[in-house]
C-alpha cells in the first residue's frame, strides 16, 4: 500500500521498537485491520530482550544450571568429573537461540504485511517520524523504544568494565568478576559466571539484595551463593575505578569493605533507564520527565491524543510481560476499541538459583502501607518432589485478605518458582480466595502443590505441615 494511503481501518500505524512491547502491539494491530510500519533500531526484530537480554541471559542460566546439577550430583552418588567447557560452542549456541526466535518475528511480520524500517526513529512533528533520510507519516504512533543500562559517572573508558549486554559476550570467563549492583539482572549474570569458573563478587549499595523482594524469599538464595562466591559486600559504595594493565582497581566504602580491590571484568548492573530522552519527542509534544519516561493513562495515551506508549519507556515494573499486555491495549484502543490496563497483577521473576517469583502485594509492602493480612506458608521440605530432586532449600507463601479471603498476592523461591507464580496470578485476577486454590486438585508429586498447601495454611486446613488457623 503506498504510503499516504487509506489503510482498510482508515489508520497508519507506526510502532517504534520491536521488543516485546512492540512486535506485540504491531502484530495485534495488523490483525485488526490496520496499517502497521515496524520501526526497529537492531537489524533484527526483537528488541532488548531478544537479542541481548532476556533471551540470551536465560539461555546461559539453563547452562549454569546444568553444570551445578552435575556438581551436585556427587551427593547422591553420580559423578561425571569437572565439566569441560566449550566457550565458542555456547556462545554459538546461545546466538542460535536468539536466531531462531527473531527470525519467527520476521516471519510473523511477514505475514500480516507489516512494513519494517530499521534504524533510529526521530519525531519531526505530532505526526511524522524520521528515520535517517526517510520520513514516515502515520495517524497514531505506538512508543515502545524501551530502556537501557544505567551508567555510572566517571568511569574509565575500557572494555573490561561493561553493562549487562556486554556481559552476555563469552570471551573466555575471567579469573575474577565484580558485580556492581544486588539487583536481578545482575544477580542472573553471576550466577552464569560463577558457573564458569569464575570467582564472583557482588556489591550492593543497599543493606539487602533484589530491595523490592521480601527477605524470607531472598534468604535461599543468598545462603547458596555466600557459600559460592568470593563476597558479598552490601551497604558497599563504589568510590571511584581505575583501569590498570593488571585489572580494574575498584575503591569501596562501606562497614567491613575493604579499601580497594583488582578485578578482571566488572560488570555494571545498577538498574535501567527509559529511553524517552533520545526519540526528540519535544517535535511531537510528548511530555517526557527527567528520567525518559513518558506518562500515559490507563489506554496508553499520552498527552498527545494521537501518540501511546507502552513497555520500560513508561517506566516501572520494566517487564517483558507488561509491555506485552500494555500493547495490546494500544493497538486495541487505536482501531476503535474501548479497553484500559488494568492488571491486578504483574509477576516479577529473578531467573537465579534458586529462581524467586512473587506477584501481587508482598509482605513488605503490605506491612509498609499498614495492609492487615493473613498468610500461609509451605517450606518445601515439606514437598516430596523438592526433596526428590535434592532441592528443599525453597518455599511458597499466599498473603489473603482477612475478611474474604481473597488472594492478594504470593511468592516463592526455588528451582522452577518462576513456573509456578502464574497460577497465583490467575487466581489474583479472577479474584478467586485461598480456599478456591485449596479445593483445585494438584498432581502429586510436583512443586505446584506447595502453592495449595500455602493456600490451605492460609485456610487453616493444611494436612501436610502443621498450621493450625489462629
Amino acid at each position: 500500500m503506498a504510503e499516504g494511503s487509506e489503510s482498510p481501518a482508515g489508520r497508519r500505524v507506526v510502532v517504534i521498537g520491536s521488543g516485546p512491547a512492540g512486535y506485540t502491539a504491531a502484530f495485534r494491530a495488523a490483525d485488526l485491520g490496520l496499517e502497521v510500519t515496524l520501526i526497529e533500531r537492531f537489524e533484527t526484530l526483537g528488541g532488548v530482550c531478544l537479542n541481548v537480554g532476556c533471551i540470551p541471559s536465560k539461555a546461559l542460566l539453563h547452562a549454569a544450571r546444568v553444570i551445578a546439577e552435575a556438581q551436585e550430583a556427587e551427593g547422591i552418588g553420580i559423578s561425571w568429573g569437572e565439566p569441560t567447557i566449550d566457550i565458542d560452542r555456547l556462545d554459538e549456541w546461545k546466538g542460535e537461540v536468539v536466531s531462531k526466535l527473531t527470525g519467527g518475528l520476521a516471519q510473523l511480520a511477514k505475514r500480516r504485511m507489516i512494513e519494517v524500517v530499521t534504524g533510529e526513529a526521530r519525531f519531526t512533528s505530532p505526526s511524522e517520524v524520521e528515520v535517517g533520510d526517510r520520513k514516515v507519516g502515520f495517524d497514531s504512533c505506538i512508543i515502545a523504544a524501551g530502556s537501557r543500562p544505567v551508567e555510572l559517572p566517571d568511569l574509565p573508558d575500557d572494555g573490561r568494565i561493561v553493562d549487562s549486554t556486554g556481559a552476555l559476550q563469552l570471551e573466555g570467563p575471567p579469573k575474577n568478576l565484580l558485580v556492581v549492583g544486588g539487583g536481578i539482572i545482575g544477580l542472573e549474570m553471576a550466577c552464569v559466571y560463577d558457573a564458569l569458573g569464575t570467582e564472583v563478587t557482588v556489591v550492593e549499595l543497599t543493606d539487602t539484595l533484589i530491595p523490592e523482594c521480601d527477605r524470607d524469599l531472598v534468604k535461599p538464595l543468598q545462603k547458596r551463593i555466600e557459600g559460592r562466591y568470593g563476597a558479598i559486600m552490601m551497604g558497599t559504595e563504589v568510590t571511584g575505578m581505575e583501569a590498570q594493565k593488571g585489572g580494574i582497581k575498584v575503591s569501596f566504602k562501606g562497614d567491613g569493605a575493604p579499601e580497594s580491590e583488582s578485578y578482571e571484568k566488572v560488570l555494571v548492573a545498577v538498574g535501567r533507564r527509559a529511553n524517552g530522552d533520545r526519540l526528540d519527542l519535544e517535535a511531537a509534544g510528548v511530555e517526557v520527565d527527567e528520567r525518559g519516561v513518558i506518562a500515559t493513562d490507563e489506554r496508553q495515551q499520552t498527552n498527545v491524543e494521537s501518540i501511546y506508549a507502552i513497555g520500560d519507556i513508561t517506566g516501572n515494573p520494566m517487564l517483558a510481560h507488561r509491555g506485552s499486555y500494555q500493547g495490546i491495549v494500544a493497538a486495541e484502543n487505536i482501531a476503535g476499541e474501548d479497553v484500559t490496563y488494568d492488571a491486578r497483577a504483574v509477576p516479577s521473576v529473578a531467573y537465579t538459583d534458586p529462581e524467586i517469583a512473587w506477584a501481587g502485594l508482598t509482605e513488605t509492602e503490605a506491612k509498609k502501607q499498614g495492609v492487615e493480612y493473613e498468610l500461609g506458608k509451605v517450606p518445601w521440605a515439606a514437598s516430596g518432589r523438592a526433596l526428590a530432586t535434592g532441592r528443599s532449600e525453597g518455599l511458597t507463601k499466599v498473603l489473603t485478605e482477612p475478611d474474604t479471603g481473597h488472594v492478594l498476592g504470593a511468592g516463592m523461591v526455588g528451582p522452577n518458582a518462576g513456573e509456578l507464580i502464574a497460577e497465583v496470578v490467575h487466581a489474583i485476577e479472577m479474584g478467586s480466595t485461598a480456599n478456591d486454590i485449596s479445593l483445585t486438585m494438584h498432581p502429586h508429586p510436583t512443586l505446584s502443590e506447595t502453592v495449595k498447601i500455602a493456600a490451605e495454611a492460609a485456610v487453616g486446613i493444611a494436612t501436610d505441615i502443621y498450621a493450625p488457623k489462629r
